[in-house]
């Protein structure tokens, strides 16, 4: 497992969000966490990534124990988060938003400004304009090259078909299983069910903060209208 996520307990203030929450994400996979608004997956992938440290449990990646660790370490061993909402750094140009995030591994630099343009030809032809004035499209294509320029082994995306038009949510589809094919496991928060499920291998379900289901995708279609109705549904 690339990540093992045991017990974590996670609050704001003294409102208890997470509650005992384990799971594990294999590499080489894609893992989806489904839950309604309010579950508490935003605050778990905020949990792995320090930005909200937890207050009990254990985080471990690649068997090396990052819990509460601020999330320049955690960057740096290899986890790119795209959070909601991409949050780009909109007064920078493209380019500008790229260096700030490239991490360099030696020969095993895998994720090249090159590479990411084969993924990404519009973020070359944009290079020089300011992130505020890119489409939400490309504010989110943008927010994914800069989590591979830091050639992470674990990318994790919060939200990342919100606001985007279907034919674009097509294409984020089809990115991810094509960064799967080149060995980048992924850790997946989404509303679009449909979209989630359609690319992943493995899926967890958060209800008030705790993990009610987690299995492999065939699974979760075997409970499909069961878990649906009871954690998704609105």
């Amino acid at each position: 497992m690339l990540l093992a996520v045991d017990a974590l307990h996670t609050f704001y203030g003294k409102s208890h969000v997470l509650r005992d929450v384990s799971f594990a994400v294999p590499a080489g996979q894609i893992t989806v966490l489904l839950g309604r608004n309010g579950a508490g997956k935003t605050t778990t992938l905020r949990s792995i990534m320090g930005l909200t440290p937890p207050r009990g449990g254990a985080v471990r990646f690649k068997d090396r124990d990052i819990t509460g660790e601020p999330p320049h370490r955690v960057f740096r061993l290899g986890v790119g988060y795209v959070p909601e909402g991409r949050q780009i750094f909109p007064h920078l140009d493209v380019g500008e938003n790229l260096r700030l995030a490239t991490r360099r591994v030696g020969e095993s630099t895998r994720w090249t400004l090159e590479r990411i343009f084969e993924y990404f030809p519009v973020l070359r032809e944009r290079w020089s304009q300011r992130g505020r004035s890119l489409s939400g499209g490309e504010q989110q294509m943008l927010a994914i090259a800069r989590a591979l320029a830091g050639n992470p082994e674990l990318v994790m995306l919060d939200e990342p078909s919100q606001g985007l038009a279907p034919r674009l949510v097509r294409e984020l589809e089809a990115l991810m299983v094509r960064l799967k094919g080149e060995g980048v496991t992924i850790l997946l928060v989404e509303q679009n069910a449909r979209m989630a499920l359609a690319v992943s291998d493995q899926v967890l379900v958060l209800s008030k903060g705790t993990v009610v289901f987690a299995g492999p995708t065939a699974e979760f279609h075997r409970r499909e209208a069961e878990l649906k109705g009871r954690y998704l549904s609105v």
